[in-house]
């Protein structure tokens, strides 16, 4: 090992510039506007795979944004690893407010700023890296191959069809990868379960036009008010989801699963400090760590309509419209969640206004047995980078691909991010420390080995 940390070591200045060119590209999948970035970024992935010692990669259409493939097999009998990461980032709304510009990176105080310095483009690029390591040094103790997508912050819609159309090219003992994060830097953990995602759109519309507020207030039901008072009853006081069958097939811990779970370090009074806030909220009778690891939730995520410019305008908007997400846990599925929102929205509105409800995308639960071999390597990997054991972690994020990897390819993938709460992934200024890519690359570079052994 000694061999690859030097040749790490060497080449750790050109590892970062080469990750500013990538971070460089404004692949944001959300935004039409952006589809040449998308291309263009999964071109320069392909490249720099090749470059990095990939014996083939190619960008591959799909229905939406294409996926990088690319592989190294040194022997057909030897364990095969398939990298998974995303090269599609976040919009960068409100730009007001980041300090620096979101697609010309910079470091400052040990970080890495910028949109997808983190998520995902920092994170991958440490396994690209360690690739290119391992191949240098010839390292490489087995198969790798790599698949890329640019569609995951927009629910993998394309990626789906892809899996289910080239079984045999991905095939794979594990799908490892890096798109959640750790407790911290001094405690350490792997992600072994993800909530999943439903992800709907609600749309009120009342008049045919917007109308004065002065000649029609009062007598006709405002969308933007009727909407407030509809999302307001989602969750009541006590902070559960009020859609009936919402909980019915939630499962519930055990006191010594709750126990056992409230063990990872937490420090409330910390928490609050961070984000500014006087307390936290949420499902009464949970702690925050089961709130955002093991229990459902919904939340709005945009809520707009009428005037909102500069000064002044007197109207009753004749729409106004809302993107709500719920987050789920194992045996919740998504699909059911979607349609008994549906129902619900639909029943609670007044016949003052019309309702539309759509479902945008979503994706199941998923839990990576402990127990299996690539976590244990895993957990190896850690324990000698950090200098501690690390600590299976129930993240309450969502990467609704991932239990469609199971589903569809039949192999379990390893959640090893190395991702922090102060990165501040999806908002305004985000970073990466460069503390947190470099120990990524050598943790990788550790994983391979105890896995092929």
């Amino acid at each position: 090992m000694n061999k690859v940390k030097d040749y790490i070591e060497a080449n750790k200045d050109r590892f970062v510039k080469e990750l500013f060119e990538l971070l460089r590209i404004p692949s944001i999948s959300a935004e039409t506007a952006h589809r040449p970035d998308m291309q263009r970024a999964a071109e320069w992935l392909a490249a720099s795979l090749v470059e990095a010692g990939a014996d083939r990669a190619e960008v591959m259409p799909t229905e939406g944004n294409p996926v990088v493939y690319a592989e190294k097999i040194i022997d057909p009998k030897a364990r095969t690893v398939l990298v998974y990461g995303h090269y599609d980032v976040m919009p960068v709304d409100p730009r007001g407010e980041w300090r620096t510009d979101p697609f010309e990176p910079v470091i400052a105080g040990g970080r890495i700023w910028g949109r997808g310095a983190d998520d995902d483009k920092g994170q991958l690029f440490m396994h690209a890296k360690a690739f290119e390591a391992m191949c240098a040094t010839g390292t490489l103790p087995c198969n790798v191959k790599f698949m890329l997508e640019g569609e995951e912050e927009i629910g993998s819609p394309s990626l789906y069809g892809f899996c289910a159309r080239n079984k045999k090219l991905l095939k794979a003992d594990i799908i490892l990868v890096s798109d959640t994060s750790m407790i911290s830097m001094q405690t350490p953990s792997i992600t072994c379960g993800l909530r999943g995602l439903a992800y709907m759109e609600v749309e009120v519309t009342g008049p045919n036009k917007d109308l004065h507020s002065g000649l029609y207030g009062g007598a006709v039901a405002n969308p933007a008010n009727v909407l407030a008072r509809l999302v307001a009853s989602l969750v009541d006081d006590e902070g559960r989801v009020t859609i009936p069958g919402f909980y019915d097939r939630v499962r519930e811990l055990t006191p010594s699963e709750r126990k056992a779970f409230n063990k990872a370090p937490f420090s409330l009074r910390t928490y609050k400090q961070a984000l500014e806030i006087g307390d936290v909220a949420g499902e009464a009778g949970y702690t925050t760590i089961e709130r955002t690891g093991v229990r459902p939730s919904l939340d709005v995520n945009g809520i707009w309509g009428g005037y909102i410019g500069e000064g002044t305008k007197t109207v009753i908007p004749s729409k106004a419209s809302a993107k709500i997400s719920m987050r789920l846990v194992p045996d919740q599925d998504y699909r059911e969640i979607s349609k008994l929102f549906e129902r619900h929205f639909k029943a609670i509105a007044p016949k003052s206004v019309k309702v539309r409800v759509k479902s945008l995308h979503g994706g199941m639960p998923y839990v990576a047995p402990t127990d299996m071999p690539a976590y244990r390597a895993a957990e190896r990997a850690v324990k000698e980078t950090f200098g501690k054991k690390p600590l299976p972690f129930y993240s309450g994020g969502s990467i609704p691909i991932i239990s469609g990897f199971e589903q569809i390819l039949g192999v379990k993938s390893l959640l090893i991010g190395f991702g922090l709460a102060e990165d501040a992934i999806h908002s305004p200024n985000e970073s990466y420390g460069l503390e947190q890519f470099y120990r990524g690359i050598e943790t990788i570079l550790l994983f391979y080995k105890y896995f092929a052994e």
